[in-house]
């Protein structure tokens, strides 16, 4: 039981450190080919140095599903695959469904074994790669509050409105990342990353003045400015849901106002 610190005795050392749990969204690399050449290829084609999208992830931790990959199939060289991924800033940190080898490899290299304990988010067409598939693995939802910033999020910045939502009243600008486990509300221009629904609430939605987002996300389906966004909502008011039909595929609205 905890003790303050008037129950401290005089001769009693402060203590050094805590441990608590925490949630940690993860990214799920969901290997699709054992080839890790063909891995490497598309992995840096489109989030290496050189890409379009170098600066999508920001050593974001990752989690290797082996899950999808053929019991008799090639299993990718692990070490050669994790230099990869830190080339595109992401870090390896566990795997999952591992073959007995695999798993062996992983552990020396560092990576623990994760179950069953976080919920994958569905998978869609704006998801998958030939090779692998990139998804946010999200923990259940939380209680509600909601953050309030008042001024512009810079590049490099990273908001998270843990529990709620997210009300911004300025700019979000490119390379900044707004991320709340609610909806997110930008009474401005959207211009970096928005992630609501953070712990998988798919009712969560993301509303901007001015829709010029590098990413959004609702419950870890997610779409990239790769794909441009339509004339209707380029720059415009407008809304990102959900669809209500069982699919969950990401809808890019305009907002009425």
């Amino acid at each position: 039981m905890p003790t303050s610190s008037a129950d401290k005795s005089p001769n009693q050392k402060p203590i050094a450190f805590e441990i608590k749990s925490a949630d940690l969204p993860l990214v799920a690399l969901i290997l699709k080919s054992g080839d890790v050449q063909v891995l490497e290829l598309e992995l840096l084609a489109r989030f290496g140095p050189l890409s379009k999208s170098p600066d999508f992830f920001s050593d974001d931790a990752l989690l290797i599903d082996y899950g999808q990959l053929d019991a008799q199939g090639v299993l990718p060289d692990l070490q050669r695959l994790i230099a990869v991924l830190r080339q595109c800033k992401l870090v390896a940190v566990a795997v999952r469904n591992a073959p007995p080898a695999s798993l062996a490899e992983a552990r020396h290299c560092g990576l623990i074994e994760a179950h069953a304990l976080y919920i994958a988010a569905p998978q869609t067409k704006s998801q998958v790669l030939p090779a692998a598939v990139l998804q946010k693995e999200v923990p259940p939802p939380s209680s509600a509050s909601t953050l309030v910033i008042d001024k512009p999020i810079r590049s490099g910045q990273k908001i998270y409105a843990k529990g709620g939502d997210l009300i911004v009243l300025a700019m979000v600008n490119r390379g900044a990342e707004v991320v709340a486990d609610g909806n997110i509300h930008v009474y401005a221009a959207l211009r970096g990353k928005a992630m609501a629904g953070a712990k998988g609430n798919t009712k969560a939605r993301i509303f901007s003045l001015a829709m010029e987002a590098e990413l959004v996300s609702i419950a870890g389906v997610y779409r990239t400015a790769e794909k441009p966004f339509s004339s209707d909502v380029l720059g415009k008011a407008t809304q990102v849901r959900l669809s209500d039909d069982g699919l969950e595929k990401l809808l890019i609205e305009p907002l009425k106002l």
